[in-house]
């Protein structure tokens, strides 16, 4: 009898996988539920969630929460880096650089596909919910929303943020939560309250070129230590870099990182808070893509296995409901008095009717339907630009399979300029974030990160173009 089920479940995985590799569902299309697959193959339940455990060992499908099982792309991974052998790891005094302004600039020029933004698509947030809340929250406090909310902040809006951030393991009393303007201003707070001028920051790499250039505008240095797609930063090349560097902080986004979407396993998140505890150096932990997750659960925070208040937690809600309210927070343990101090000195307080409005959504109860939504939406879109990356682009392109966020991070072929093809893409009307960027030093250059915020004919022609300008560049 078992043999019979064995052999079952393998002919239902072959069946399926054989419709994938016949074109009859493509990346992004959903497969068979398994109840319906249940009852047109007479198998039973048990059996049909064999044969997909099997598809999704094999990468052909994947499991998208409240929503069912759908087709993968079919797309090379990019190689885990090799860390076992020791780098010379030194810190480097950033520079400022054009191309990262000319970037941001892109971002705003409605001229331009924006594939290079890591900024959600106003289609998928609750817009008009939002501003209808903000109107009415406004109305309802009255003089209080147009005073300072002194820090820490709004006290609802601490409570709810306290309450909700047990579902990414930490345990906060609303007195520990400091309401910041967006999560970049936690960051800066952070590395005030942690750092002084010509102290070594480390950090991950790739890493998000904004905090490349904040470290360099607060006069301090940065050190690049590896990462991979699939665990983030190395614990072992951290090791290293402490036991040969002096350094001062380390800023990570353990949770889908930016630009891999590398999701850190709990056991390294783990290490990694004990590594910098031991030595006594403070993580700072930006987090605000950890809602944004495709699998059955949250991933937890590494801030959940501190003991000692030496993590300080950044987050907002920029990435989920509306970056222009420029709502975020901090949990900062033992720097929290320090940080409160800063907030104050730098502008007093955040905005007050953007934090009426995002309490009173968080109250009641829209927040969860509306991350289940766009969590849809997204693990659609990476699928669906991920495999037309895999059309378009030249062959020996490699590319993340994020499980989470809206970022993909694309490796062409080495004698493709990332800058070259930045600047011709812009020419033909696509914004593009360029791999050298997301370094201190000559890597990634034939690297770029594309944003997955919206998936429609468009940015498919705008993909295709790049792929087009790829291969001129391959070629020529």
């Amino acid at each position: 009898m078992a043999m019979e089920s064995t052999l079952l479940y393998e002919r239902v995985a072959a069946e399926i996988a054989g419709l994938i590799e016949g074109g009859t569902f493509r990346a992004g299309n959903r497969v068979p539920s398994i109840r319906q697959l249940s009852k047109r193959m007479n198998a039973s339940i048990n059996t049909v969630m064999q044969a997909y455990a099997v598809l999704e060992d094999r990468h052909l499908i994947e499991a998208r929460p409240q929503s069912g099982y759908y087709v993968r792309a079919r797309a090379p991974e990019i190689f885990e880096p090799d860390l076992t052998t020791r780098q010379i790891i030194t810190p480097a005094t950033v520079t400022i650089s054009d191309l990262c302004q000319q970037v941001i600039r892109n971002m705003m020029n409605h001229d331009l596909l924006p594939l290079g933004s890591a900024i959600p698509h106003p289609h998928n947030l609750p817009t008009g919910k939002l501003n209808r809340m903000m109107a009415s929250e406004c109305r309802r406090f009255g003089n209080q929303s147009v005073g300072y909310m002194m820090p820490p902040g709004n006290e609802r809006l601490r409570i709810q943020i306290a309450q909700r951030s047990l579902v990414a393991g930490i345990g906060a009393r609303p007195d520990e939560v400091l309401i910041t303007s967006g999560c970049v201003e936690a960051v800066v707070l952070a590395l005030r309250a942690t750092c002084r001028t010509g102290d070594t920051v480390a950090v991950e790499s790739p890493f998000y070129f904004n905090f490349l250039q904040l470290i360099a505008e607060l006069g301090l240095k940065a050190l690049e230590i590896p990462s991979t797609p699939r665990e983030g930063i190395s614990i072992e090349a951290l090791r290293y870099a402490i036991d040969h560097n002096r350094i001062s902080a380390c800023l990570v986004i353990p949770n889908f990182g930016n630009p891999l979407g590398s999701l850190m396993p709990d056991d390294r998140k783990k290490e990694l808070v004990e590594l910098l505890c031991q030595h006594e150096i403070p993580l700072i932990e930006d987090d605000i893509y950890g809602d944004l997750y495709f699998g059955p659960q949250r991933p937890i925070a590494a801030k959940s296995f501190d003991r000692t208040g030496s993590v300080i937690y950044c987050s907002s809600f920029s990435k989920t409901l509306a970056p222009g309210y420029r709502v975020g927070w901090a949990m900062a343990g033992r720097y929290q008095t320090d940080m409160e101090r800063l907030k104050t000195m730098i502008n007093l307080a955040t905005s007050s009717p953007p934090q009426l409005a995002i309490a009173e959504f968080l109250a009641t109860g829209g927040y969860d339907h509306h991350l289940r939504t766009i969590q849809r939406i997204h693990s659609r879109n990476l699928s669906q630009m991920a495999e037309a990356v895999v059309r378009y682009f030249p062959s020996g392109t490699r590319m993340t399979r994020p499980a989470g966020g809206f970022m993909l991070w694309v490796e062409m072929p080495s004698e493709i300029d990332a800058i070259q093809l930045f600047h011709r893409a812009v020419e033909n009307g696509v914004s593009i974030a360029p791999g050298p960027l997301f370094s201190l030093t000559d890597k990634y250059r034939n690297y770029i990160r594309l944003s997955s915020a919206l998936w429609d004919d468009r940015v498919e022609q705008g993909i295709r173009t790049l792929g087009t300008l790829a291969h001129d560049l391959q070629t020529g």
